[in-house]
């Protein structure tokens, strides 16, 4: 008994670690004081007994419904820090992301000091990313930029999070890459050596050619105009903020994974 107790205590701490191990402790609760309450309510008449069975048979069929729905709209959700297949990893997103957020791309200092909360929770939502293969295209972008040290701790925060990243200097060898490779997302800057609004050009190129990769904007701006002009060009997203970007990149992605 006590044995069976010990191991009941274990499993439910552990359950209790993420969202979803809490809705299976409470499932399991609740449903084994039913059945004992059936089981052994001996005074209890037919009458008052039959709500019980009901419950008993209607219970699973709402638990499996409700469960499909969180899992196919809100899966992002359902995860803890530690998930990640190393909890340190958690760690290194956050701090990659909050370096990040300490200075914009273009070099400046933001007026407002970094939202480390909101870091983290962003950082929770990619959990179920851990378990992608890491030799899988699905997890490799393409990131063009002609001065990729600017970026070294977002790709950390990236990498960190299970994601994997080919580099191109140019629109040139972007799109070199391209046509012999598969990749999950699109990250570039906008000016390069090649012109000022080289970003745009590479994601005109890319729409021409028939290729749907989500496409991202990571550049000195975050001027809603420029949001809405990379919309137009057929981009999923501008900003000027690491942890924005984060956000759009792997939201987007995890959207299109559960759509496939």
């Amino acid at each position: 008994m006590n044995d069976s107790l010990k191991t009941f205590g274990d499993t439910a701490k552990t359950l209790s670690r993420n969202p979803l191990g809490i809705i299976a402790l409470f499932i399991v609760l609740v449903y084994g004081f039913a059945s004992l309450v059936t089981a052994f309510g001996s005074s209890l008449t037919s009458a008052e007994r039959l709500p019980l069975i009901y419950f008993l048979v209607v219970f699973p069929v709402l638990v499996l419904g409700v469960f499909g729905w969180l899992v196919s709209r809100h899966a992002t959700k359902l995860y803890s820090p530690g998930d990640f297949k190393k909890e340190e990893n958690f760690v290194t997103v956050v701090a990659s992301l909050a370096a990040a957020s300490a200075r914009r791309i273009d070099g400046s200092v933001p007026s407002e000091p970094v939202d480390v909360q909101r870091i983290a929770r962003a950082v929770r939502e990619v959990a179920p990313k851990r378990a992608l293969n890491r030799d899988s295209r699905g997890n490799y972008i393409l990131w063009v930029d002609d001065r990729p040290e600017n970026n070294t701790f977002e790709r950390q925060a990236f990498e960190a999070a299970g994601f994997r990243f080919t580099l191109a200097l140019s629109t040139k060898q972007a799109l070199s890459l391209l046509s012999h490779n598969k990749f999950a997302a699109i990250i570039s800057d906008m000016g390069r050596k090649e012109g000022p609004r080289e970003g745009y050009a590479l994601l005109d190129s890319i729409r021409r050619s028939g290729d749907n990769t989500p496409f991202f904007i990571y550049a000195s701006s975050n001027a809603p105009e420029h949001k809405r002009e990379t919309e137009q060009h057929g981009g999923q997203g501008c900003t000027n903020q690491a942890q924005e970007l984060f956000e759009m990149v792997t939201s987007t992605l995890a959207e299109r994974s559960s759509d496939e």
